[in-house]
Order: structure tokens, then C-alpha cells, then sequence
């Protein structure tokens, strides 16, 4: 099912998409996983895609920073075309590509021999060209945008889970993104962590920042999101504002996807 999705006039008065994709088609093996998307988020909106295990939602985000290559359609990023009809950039070129387009993960993937402030001044410092004095600078005041400036100098084995995602962020933010990619940040905290994660998600929202975020946190979905996507074997099943897809979807899947989900919760 084709989709672009809803822009506020603000949004639409004079500014490109900053991620555009056309005909997206992904396979593994005999495996189709994603079926011919369409697909465009303006600068500033928050996108959250929510759907069923097994419907193509990590598969989708992971194609839009080249952790995935599609066979079919092509995807445009931050003013970049990262993939047209099976071809992606250079290796070079798509490294370069990924510092504008962050990404936070279900696992943390932090450097466990680098203390906290270690882990997210590294990439300033290595691929920003920052000297140890100016990315330590940063990445102090990004601690405390997360709530952990007391955790500078701490080691990733002495933080809880919730603590871990949030210097994840911190260290995605340190490279100066454009757009933020989150696949299922809390799926992997126990649940009274969520929270501390989602407010952070939260504030970046208020700060205008461009974020697209796979998640099974319907309030997240509800009270942050300018787009809720809907997708189901492949595809996006519906795509609109918070209020119509919770309260009025239009498509007889989506109802049943969140009578499922919100009778469990």
C-alpha cells in the first residue's frame, strides 16, 4: 500500500522531505519482507511505527540507513540517495551518510572497557575531527540532556539498562544528526526503565528533532507522534495522526492489530 504521509503546513512550506523512499521491496530468499513502500517524512516530524512481530517494521528502518539493502525502489536521506534500485553508495560514502542519520538499537552496544564519557566522545573525536577537549565538552552537556552527567566517569557494567540507553542516545547524538532512527529502544528494559528512555525520546520530539521510532509503546505513540504508521506483512497498512489511527482507524487491520495490543496492556 502506497503512503506519504500527513505533513502539518508548517512542515510543508518550503522544506524537501528529508527522507523519501519509493517503491522499497526487501526479500530473503523466498521471503518477501517489505512490498513496494512509498513513503516521505518532513523535517521535524515524528514518524512511529508500530505493527505486528514479523511485519517488516525493523526491516523498514534499518533499509533507511543502509543496514539493509533492498532490491527494489530507492531511498533518499538527508539530501542523499542512499539506494537506487539495488545499488548503494560507496562504503566511503555511505560511513559519511550515517553521521547525519542516528540510530539507537534494542541492545546497547556501548564499549565496555570506555567509561560512559569515553563512549560518546569517541565518534566526535574520530569521525568529527573534534580535539579530546571540545567533544568532552559535548558530550558532558548531552549527559546532562539525558540525566546522567553524574555517570561521566562510570563504566557501562555499573549502569541499569535504562541508564545504557540513554548514553546510547547521547553518544547518537554527539555526531549531530539530522534524523533520528529508534528501533524498539526500550523492548529490552525491564519495564519500570521504559519511562526514563521515552521522556528523553520525548524531549528531543520538543526540540524539533526528526526522529522515526519503531516501538511497542502505544502512549508513546499517542502523545509524541505527528504520523502513526501502521504496518502488517510488508507493508504500511495505514498511515495518519494519533488521534484517527486510535481512535477511528480506517482499515478493518488496524483495528484488530490494536484491539490485540491495548486488551493486553
Amino acid at each position: 500500500m502506497s503512503q506519504t504521509l500527513q505533513q502539518t503546513p508548517a512542515q510543508t512550506q518550503g522544506q524537501e522531505p528529508i527522507l523519501r523512499i519509493r517503491g522499497l521491496g526487501k526479500r530473503y530468499g523466498d521471503h518477501v519482507v517489505l512490498k513496494g513502500i512509498d513513503f516521505e517524512v518532513q523535517p521535524s516530524q515524528v514518524v512511529v511505527v508500530i505493527g505486528p512481530s514479523g511485519s517488516g517494521k525493523s526491516t523498514f528502518l534499518r533499509c533507511c540507513n543502509g543496514l539493509e539493502q533492498p532490491e527494489q525502489g530507492s531511498v533518499e536521506i538527508v539530501g542523499h540517495t542512499l539506494v537506487r534500485e539495488g545499488q548503494m553508495l560507496a562504503e566511503r560514502e555511505l560511513n559519511a551518510l550515517r553521521t547525519e542519520v542516528g540510530m539507537v538499537f534494542q541492545s546497547f552496544n556501548l564499549f565496555p572497557h570506555l567509561s560512559v564519557l569515553g563512549n560518546v566522545t569517541l565518534g566526535p573525536r574520530m569521525l568529527r575531527g573534534l580535539s579530546a577537549s571540545q567533544a568532552e565538552a559535548e558530550a558532558r552537556e548531552l549527559l546532562q540532556k539525558v540525566g546522567l552527567s553524574a555517570k561521566a566517569d562510570a563504566m557501562p557494567a555499573s549502569l541499569s539498562g535504562g541508564q545504557k540507553q540513554r548514553v546510547a542516545i547521547a553518544r547518537a547524538l554527539a555526531m549531530r544528526p539530522k534524523v533520528m532512527l529508534f528501533d524498539e529502544p526500550t523492548s529490552a528494559l525491564d519495564p519500570e526503565l521504559v519511562g526514563e528512555v521515552l521522556q528523553v525520546m520525548k524531549l528531543l520530539a520538543s526540540e524539533g528533532m526528526t526522529m522515526m521510532v519503531v516501538t511497542h509503546e502505544m502512549g508513546f505513540a499517542r502523545e509524541v507522534a505527528d504520523v502513526v504508521v501502521v504496518m502488517d506483512g510488508g507493508g504500511i497498512v495505514e498511515a495518519g495522526d494519533p488521534a484517527t489511527v486510535f481512535g477511528a482507524p480506517r482499515q478493518e487491520r488496524t483495528r484488530q492489530f490494536l484491539h490485540a495490543v491495548l486488551s493486553r496492556s
